[in-house]
């Protein structure tokens, strides 16, 4: 099988990574006609807000897909179904017109919602007109391919309930994680003495960083217990400011820990800590950490939410605890801190678990089966 990975997609984020490694893990020819966009994240916030309507991104925008025309038109079409990458809502409406032009199907990585991501980054209230031309630019979209694909079946429920779509358009996929990356390591524990925790991340609200440092604040009179809260994002100074006012010296913020350091940096932790939000998209979603920290070989503290509890047992690959609740949180690590052995069996069994449903050949192969089916359906 060959296929055309194309858009205007982030060909440095993870999820478009993990997808067309997996791809060809899975023995498909994979050819990307790519052109970037965007120019990270507060741009797209930016242009979400309301810089959307400027000339100066509306001629950007025409700039690239010219771009993106211009490669195309270079490519041999041979391949056998166009998939739009993540995020390609924009993009699905040029790629719509070129797959019926050449008689091809068309793909979206869905993966997630763009104007759920825009409620939850508070923009509805900045600018309310751009909010409801971002849910209808996605609904138009999301009607355009011949599938879609996403992670998890709350997602895809989502998606079927906020824009009307029909169940059996979409394929899942789950996000899981890079193996070439991130594999099992032995421990890189300093012997100090102390309990190490690690977060690490995008300081994002679907986080929950706030119940993290509650929960430090519950445990600062345990003397060898630190938390590093590695990363950085919009919620890192309130949760910066939070440790302060509460004088917490158990707690230290780090910057951005190079994706390729990251294995070393969760096997140099007792207890990695996955997400604790409330917001929808956390609830919906299982987050790269979780996959990552389990693949590493760590012992994981994550919020319970039904995505989760479907793909690992808690007290079996992770230990789970309510989310918003840094009593909780605090208690799980009690647990962990005061049980060596069950940390050792928590890492072994989510090791073990990552590696057999969500490493690259696993998905590859569900995201190659989507494909021929889809293939199927059109020959019949």
């Amino acid at each position: 099988m060959k296929v055309c990975y194309f858009g205007t997609y982030r060909a440095n984020y993870s999820r478009n990574q993990i997808m067309i490694a997996a791809l060809r893990a899975a023995g498909v020819e994979v050819v990307e006609c790519h052109v970037p966009l965007w120019r990270g994240i507060e741009d797209r916030v930016v242009a979400a807000g309301g810089r959307w309507a400027s000339w100066a991104f509306v001629k950007r925008v025409l700039g690239t897909y010219r771009q993106l025309l211009i490669k195309y038109a270079a490519l041999e079409k041979d391949y056998e179904v166009l998939v739009l990458g993540y995020p390609g809502q924009l993009d699905a409406f040029l790629a719509r017109l070129l797959a019926w032009f050449h008689r091809k199907p068309l793909v979206m990585d869905l993966f997630m919602s763009i104007y759920l991501i825009a409620l939850e980054r508070g923009l509805a209230a900045k600018s309310p007109l751009s909010i409801r031309l971002l849910r209808l630019l996605e609904r138009i979209a999301c009607r355009l391919p011949d599938m879609l694909i996403s992670d998890t079946e709350a997602y895809k429920d989502w998606h079927c309930q906020i824009h009307g779509l029909r169940p059996e358009k979409f394929g899942l996929v789950p996000t899981g994680y890079d193996d070439r990356i991130f594999k099992p390591c032995q421990s890189q524990r300093q012997e100090t003495g102390s309990f190490n925790i690690l977060y690490y991340g995008t300081f994002i609200p679907n986080h929950g960083v706030e119940t993290i440092i509650e929960a430090a604040n519950l445990l600062k009179t345990q003397p060898d217990i630190y938390f590093e809260l590695a990363g950085d994002g919009p919620t890192r100074e309130p949760a910066q400011q939070l440790a302060a006012t509460y004088n917490l010296t158990n707690v230290t913020f780090s910057g951005w820990v190079e994706r390729d350091l990251l294995p070393r940096k969760i096997a140099g932790s007792d207890v990695v800590l996955g997400v604790f939000g409330l917001t929808p998209q956390s609830l919906m979603t299982i987050q790269n950490k979780i996959y990552e920290s389990l693949a590493v070989g760590s012992a994981l503290i994550s919020g319970h939410s039904p995505t989760v509890r479907d793909a690992f047992t808690d007290g079996h690959h992770l230990l789970l605890v309510e989310r918003g609740n840094p009593s909780a949180l605090a208690e799980a690590i009690m647990t962990l801190y005061d049980q060596p052995a069950l940390r050792t069996r928590l890492a072994l069994a989510g090791c073990e678990r990552v590696q057999e449903a969500f490493s690259l050949k696993p998905l590859g192969v569900q995201f190659r089966r989507r494909l021929e089916t889809l293939l199927v359906e059109r020959s019949a």
